[in-house]
C-alpha cells in the first residue's frame, strides 16, 4: 500500500467505528429491552406483595395490565435492537469485503504472496463476517452490562447483600471468561488459517480439472485434498473442543453464581429479612442473570475468533506491495517505445533492448523462466533489481501503475476467462450492446468467429466457470480477441497459440499483424509462425541477448535459435 494509505488495522477499526450510530442505536433498544426484562420479576414480586397476598382482585388486574405492557415494549424493543445490530454486523462485513477485494486488485500487488485464491476467498468471506459480527457482539455486550446493572440495583433496593454479591461477582465472572477465551483465539485462528488453505487446495483441483484427467492423475489430487481437509478438520475440531470447553466452564461458573445468590435469598427470607414478594423477585432476577451472564460467554467467544480472523485480514490489507512508488501519468499521446536498461531480474541479466514504437518484435527464449522475468517487469508487477524499463524514455518506476496498464497491456497466456456469454469476455460492455466493427475484427482476426459459428448460442453462448466449455485452443483464442479489443498502445503477448493448430495457429498470426499494425506489439514465444510474422526477433539466451534479427535470418545463421524455435 502506498505511504499516504491506511494501515489493515487502521481499515479495520474504521469499519467498526462506521457502524457506531447503528450500534448505538441498537444498544439503546437493547437497554431498554434489558430494563423491561429485569423489571419483570420485581413487578411480579410487587403483584404477590400487593395483590395476591392481600386478595385485591382490582389491583391484580391493574399489575397484570402493566405486565402486558411490558411484554409489548419489550417484544418491540428486542426486535428494533436486533435488526440494528444485524445490519451494523452486516454492513461492516461489507465494508471489509470490499476492502480486501480492492487490496488485491491494487494495481501495486502483493496481497496475493503467498496465499491460494482460495485463500484470499476464504479471507473476504468468512473472515469479513466473524469481524463484522464483532459489533454484533459488542453491542449485546452492552445489553447485558445493562441487564446486569438494573439487577444489581434492584437486588440492592430488595437487599443489600444480593445487590453486592452481584456487584462484586460479575467482574469475577467476566475475568474468568476472558481468561477461557485465550486457547479459543488461538485455535480459532489455526481453524480459519487451515480452512482458508484447504479451500485454496480445492479451488485450485477445480480449476485444473480437465489437465489432472487428462494426465491421470485424479487419484492424486484427490489423496492431496483429503490431506489438507483431514488437517483444516482436526483443526476445527480443536476449535470447537476450545470453544465447547469455554462455554462449559463459564456456564458452570455462572449457574454456581446464581446458586449462591439463591441460597443466600432464601436464607434472608427465612430471617424475615425479605418478604414472600421480595424473595420470588429476587430468585426471578437471579434467574434473569443467566441471559446476561451466558451472554457475556457468547461475546467472549465472538470477540476471540473475530481477533483471530481480523489479524489475517490486517495481514492481507497491510501487505508489502510487490512494486514501489510510482504516481506519474503516462506520457500523452503514447508512442509505444520500451527500452530496457541493464535489467537484472532472476533469469535476465543485464538485459539491454530497445522495442522501437510502431513494431511488432518477437522474443524468442530457451529458458521458460527468463520469459516469465520479463513479462513481470514489462507489466510492473515487479521492478528491476538492477537496471530500469522505459515506457518513451520514462522510467516505468515513475509511472502510476494502473495508468501504465491501461497503455502497456501484458496478456498472459494462462490467463482466465470469466463466467457469461463469449461476447461478454471480449468486449468491454459485455456484449450488451451488440457486435461493433470493431469487435468483428478482433474475433476475425484471433479465429474466435470460427469458435462462435461452432457454439450453440455464437457469441451468446455461456462459457461456463473459466470457460470450462470450451476446448483449449478455443479458450486462448478469446483470451488473445479480449487482448486485441483492448486497443492498448502497447501489447505483449505471452504464447497466445500454443494450443491451436499450425493452419490455424497461421492465421491467427496474419490477422495479429493485420490488426495491430503500426502499434506496438511483443510476441514472446518460440512459435516459429508467430516469429515469421514480426518485424525482428531478439533471441534471449541464459539471460542475455543472444542474437537479433528476422526470423529467416535467425532460422538460417544461428544454431541456438533454430533449436529453441524448430525443435
Amino acid at each position: 500500500m502506498g505511504s499516504g494509505e491506511p494501515s489493515g488495522r487502521d481499515v479495520l477499526a474504521r469499519s467498526v467505528r462506521g457502524q457506531a450510530r447503528h450500534v448505538a442505536l441498537g444498544a439503546g433498544f437493547g437497554c431498554v429491552h434489558q430494563l423491561g426484562e429485569a423489571l419483570v420479576p420485581v413487578l411480579i414480586g410487587v403483584v404477590i406483595d400487593q395483590a395476591v397476598a392481600d386478595r385485591d382482585a382490582g389491583r391484580l388486574l391493574l399489575w397484570l395490565a402493566v405486565l402486558a405492557v411490558m411484554y409489548v415494549c419489550l417484544s418491540w424493543s428486542f426486535r428494533l435492537g436486533a435488526r440494528s445490530g444485524e445490519r451494523a454486523a452486516e454492513e461492516a462485513a461489507h465494508t471489509l469485503r470490499l476492502a480486501v477485494v480492492r487490496r488485491v486488485l491494487d494495481p501495486r500487488g502483493g496481497a496475493e504472496a503467498g496465499l491460494l485464491p482460495g485463500e484470499l476467498a476464504n479471507v473476504a468471506t468468512e473472515d469479513a463476517k466473524r469481524v463484522g459480527a464483532v459489533n454484533m457482539a459488542l453491542m449485546s455486550g452492552m445489553w447485558a452490562v445493562a441487564g446486569i446493572t438494573v439487577s444489581a440495583v434492584a437486588l440492592l433496593v430488595t437487599s443489600v447483600p444480593l445487590g453486592l454479591i452481584v456487584l462484586l461477582g460479575t467482574p469475577v465472572l467476566l475475568w474468568l471468561g476472558h481468561l477461557l477465551s485465550k486457547p479459543l483465539e488461538r485455535r480459532s485462528e489455526a481453524e480459519q488459517d487451515r480452512a482458508a488453505h484447504a479451500s485454496g487446495v480445492a479451488a485450485d483441483l477445480v480449476s485444473g480439472l480437465r489437465v489432472l484427467k487428462g494426465l491421470g492423475a485424479e487419484r492424486a489430487a484427490v489423496e492431496r485434498y483429503r490431506r489438507t481437509s483431514r488437517v483444516s478438520l482436526a483443526a476445527t475440531l480443536r476449535a470447537a473442543r476450545a470453544e465447547s470447553w469455554q462455554t462449559g466452564l463459564v456456564l458452570a461458573l455462572t449457574g454456581g453464581f446464581i446458586a449462591l445468590i439463591a441460597l443466600v435469598g432464601g436464607r434472608l427470607a427465612l430471617e424475615g429479612s425479605l418478604s414472600l414478594g421480595q424473595l420470588v423477585s429476587a430468585v426471578g432476577l437471579a434467574l434473569f442473570l443467566l441471559g446476561p451472564l451466558e451472554t457475556f460467554a457468547w461475546v467472549n467467544a465472538e470477540l476471540a475468533q473475530g481477533r483471530a480472523s481480523a489479524a489475517r485480514i490486517a495481514g492481507v490489507l497491510s501487505a508489502a506491495p510487490a512494486v514501489q512508488g510510482g504516481e506519474d501519468a503516462v506520457p500523452e499521446p503514447v508512442r509505444g517505445a520500451l527500452r530496457l536498461r541493464g535489467v537484472r531480474l532472476g533469469a535476465p541479466d543485464g538485459v539491454d533492448l530497445e522495442l522501437p514504437a510502431g513494431c511488432m518484435t518477437g522474443i524468442a527464449v530457451t529458458d521458460p523462466a527468463g520469459a516469465e522475468a520479463l513479462l513481470r517487469c514489462l507489466g510492473r508487477e515487479a521492478d528491476p533489481e538492477t537496471g530500469s524499463v522505459e515506457l518513451d524514455g520514462v522510467p516505468l518506476t515513475r509511472l502510476d501503475p494502473a495508468a501504465l496498464r491501461a497503455s502497456v497491456l501484458v496478456a498472459a497466456h494462462d490467463a482466465a476467462l470469466f463466467g457469461g456469454s463469449l461476447a461478454a469476455n471480449v468486449t468491454p460492455d459485455g456484449g450488451t450492446e451488440g457486435p461493433d466493427p470493431l469487435t468483428e475484427r478482433v474475433l476475425a482476426a484471433a479465429r474466435v468467429d470460427e469458435v462462435a459459428r461452432s457454439l450453440p448460442h455464437g457469441t451468446a453462448t455461456e462459457v461456463g466457470e473459466g470457460g470450462r466449455s470450451l476446448s483449449g485452443g478455443q479458450r486462448q483464442r478469446v483470451l488473445l480477441a479480449r487482448a486485441l479489443r483492448t486497443e492498448a498502445p502497447v501489447l505483449v503477448l505471452h504464447d497466445p497459440t500454443t494450443a491451436v493448430d499450425a493452419v490455424t495457429e497461421a492465421r491467427i498470426a496474419e490477422g495479429l499483424r493485420e490488426i495491430r499494425q503500426g502499434r506496438t506489439t511483443v510476441v514472446v514465444t518460440n512459435s516459429p509462425a508467430l516469429l515469421a510474422v514480426t518485424d525482428r526477433v531478439v533471441l534471449l539466451d541464459g539471460g542475455r541477448i543472444g542474437a537479433e534479427g528476422t526470423h529467416e535470418q535467425l532460422v538460417r545463421a544461428d544454431a541456438t535459435y533454430r533449436t529453441a524455435v524448430l525443435a
